[in-house]
């Protein structure tokens, strides 16, 4: 990917439910000046019955849901920020297919224990705890794929998004749009 185009990519910010994905992906959408896409508010209403029963999704079950988060990322400029778990492999490749465009995944690697103490916290999410450990036995890690980025945890989502950010224009060469500081200063050129 280039510079020029990669204010055009959108970004799927990826992992297993209660890692932080929303939280990131908002803080990346606000500093790009890009619209933010909550995954979870796409799936079909029996899927989120399912969740909510303590009952893990099926390749079949998220299937549709893939497909109509794809094609939002296919939307023209600007290209979205989406959260979004993409936990295997081919769910990323359905994605990209769907979008018909290059992504970009952010992978925020996050440690059992922790994702159990957040989604412990929660109040008002129709995932329960119950559901972690389905989380992680359906999760293959992005091991090798050339657009996916991996982040460790812990860390704050502020920071999380910093580091991609960072990862991205240090290491990648890559600009991000209109890329804004944590602090809340004005947009950095790109």
């Amino acid at each position: 990917m280039s510079i020029e185009n990669m204010s055009e990519t959108p970004i799927v910010v990826m992992g297993v439910s209660g890692c932080g994905k929303s939280s990131v992906a908002r803080i990346l959408s606000d500093r790009m000046g890009c619209p933010f896409i909550e995954g979870d508010e796409l799936h079909p209403p029996a899927n989120v019955a399912k969740m909510s029963a303590g009952i893990a999704l099926t390749d079949e079950d998220r299937s549709s849901w893939l497909d109509r988060t794809g094609a939002l990322l296919s939307a023209p400029h600007p290209a979205p920020v989406v959260s979004c778990s993409a936990l295997r492999s081919r769910y990323r490749q359905q994605l990209r297919d769907a979008a018909g465009r290059p992504l970009v995944f952010l992978y925020l690697q996050v440690p059992r224990s922790e994702v159990v103490e957040r989604m412990s916290a929660r109040q008002s999410h129709f995932m329960p705890v119950s559901l972690v450990d389905s989380q992680y036995a359906a999760l293959e890690e992005p091991c090798g794929e050339p657009d996916v980025v991996t982040i460790t945890g812990p860390g704050n989502a502020s920071d999380l998004a910093d580091r991609f950010l960072f990862h991205l224009f240090a290491v990648r060469g890559i600009a991000l749009g209109q890329a804004r500081p944590a602090d809340g200063g004005s947009p950095a050129s790109a």
